[in-house]
């Protein structure tokens, strides 16, 4: 398996530090606001990557740590007036709803940034770092970290240290210039905010420690695969790295997984360009399931960016049905397959091992559907292919079950072919509207009629 590494821009052959065993770390969500398509194709590509991984025989153990303590939920619990744990634990809870709605498994680990064992551990990392030199004590009393003394900071990024300024810091735990500073580790006291007793000062933690804390806390101080959206790069990934390896003297990831933005129309994702999608909103807005954005996801390669369009989302649900009334197709058929389903096994396993590549994967998936289509090689053993290959793709195929008819349509649509067969056409239209009315829908095809619900 080749995968690219952010850290030194190649594919390179992915060798876990344990030989069946992968540790894996996922930037999770920030829990103030619903999360937006680009949010979640990310997820779903690390899923995609989670699944190949269990699919090619490693044990994996994944966190994901949940943020609910940080400038934005303060800020929104300010907004609305609430306790802080009233917006994060709503917010959590949809996002979890969305990960099933897309058929996205749940990581083994999945910490709060107020856990009371990951606040121990971002404690004992800060005063290391105080105690070896990388940090040091504001003014206003924060701790933050002194990006000099980290020789190898902007390494991931590529970020120039030469402009950096002595004393430069910034505070916010979200910043978008592209140069940097020190930043804040430990943010001191300050009223009507979350706070903690620490040796060196009451107060609450910066955004980028909690996820070095629960990846040396829960995997190691070396794990073998970093994931997130290519927007966290830098400052969030590089400030990781230094305060991560400062800490532990150790390197702190192997493989960085970065998944390429999302637009829409063209356009940046905004809410000021009223295209700030959720999943819930395209579901009601273009009348697709769900799975259509898994599959759409699928369609793409994570390292390239995503046009999300009407005719994309509906073409991904169009991929979908198809891929449905092919499984359905199998399950119904009585003889025994007898294509060779080694080459498109091979095929579509090369794909995935060349750094996920789900678009190719996809292709050659389909391919193999033409070539049983053509040999009239349908069967079980097809069926039994396709869900092997759905444990990898995540389409929820195996709930794919054949329709019962009901006996008064069966008998509308013997009647409806009997009427074309001595080509009563009027006779045939009106019956078509009589199954049509009970909900169903006659597809004729050269086998023979097809009844689908409406």
């Amino acid at each position: 398996m080749k995968i690219f590494n952010t850290l030194t821009r190649e594919k390179e052959n992915f060798t876990p530090l344990e030989s069946k065993h992968v540790k894996m770390y996922v930037c999770g969500p920030t829990v103030y606001d619903n999360a937006h398509i680009g949010n979640l194709r990310t997820y779903i590509n690390t899923d995609l990557l989670r699944r190949w991984l269990r699919y090619s025989g490693y044990k994996l153990t994944e966190v994901m740590n949940i943020t609910d303590i940080d400038d934005k939920t303060i800020n929104k619990s300010l907004e609305e007036k609430v306790l802080i744990k009233n917006v994060t634990q709503k917010y959590e809870k949809l996002f979890l709803e969305d990960l099933k709605k897309l058929n996205i498994e749940i990581p083994e680990i999945m910490p709060h940034a107020t856990d009371e064992d990951v606040v121990k551990q971002m404690i004992v990392i800060v005063q290391k770092l105080l105690d070896d030199g990388y940090a040091y004590k504001s003014d206003d009393n924060s701790i933050y970290f002194s990006v000099k003394k980290f020789k190898d900071y902007g390494k991931l990024s590529g970020i120039d240290l030469c402009n950096i300024k002595d004393g430069a810091r910034v505070s916010q735990d979200e910043y978008e210039k592209e140069n940097a500073q020190d930043f804040v580790l430990w943010k001191a006291f300050r009223d009507g905010e979350p706070s903690w007793n620490t040796p060196f000062g009451k107060g609450r933690p910066g955004w980028h420690l909690e996820c070095s804390a629960m990846s040396t806390k829960y995997l190691g101080d070396t794990i073998d695969i970093h994931a997130g959206g290519v927007d966290l790069i830098f400052p969030h990934h590089e400030n990781e790295i230094a305060q991560s390896e400062s800490f532990t003297c150790k390197p702190f990831v192997n493989y960085w997984f970065h998944c390429e933005h999302l637009m829409i129309e063209g356009q940046k994702m905004s809410k000021s360009l009223d295209n700030f999608y959720t999943l819930q909103d395209i579901v009601d807005r273009y009348n697709v399931e769900p799975l259509a954005f898994r599959m759409l996801s699928l369609m793409s390669h994570y390292r390239e960016r995503l046009n999300f369009t009407k005719k994309s989302i509906e073409q991904a649900q169009n991929t979908l049905n198809n891929l449905r009334e092919f499984v359905l197709q199998n399950i119904e058929t009585k003889g025994p397959g007898t294509i060779n389903h080694k080459l498109a096994n091979e095929s579509f396993e090369s794909s995935l091992n060349d750094d996920l590549n789900t678009p190719k994967a996809i292709s050659v998936l389909f391919d193999y559907i033409k070539s049983v289509n053509t040999s009239q090689a349908n069967g079980p053993e097809v069926y039994d292919f396709i869900m092997k290959l759905d444990k990898f793709m995540g389409l929820e195929l195996d709930k794919v079950k054949p329709i019962v008819i009901p006996a008064s349509v069966s008998k509308l649509v013997r009647e409806r072919e009997l009427s074309r067969n001595n080509k009563d056409w009027t006779l045939s239209d009106k019956i078509r509207t009589e199954i049509n009315a009970l909900g169903y829908e006659v597809e004729d095809t050269p086998s023979g009629p097809k009844i689908k619900i409406t």
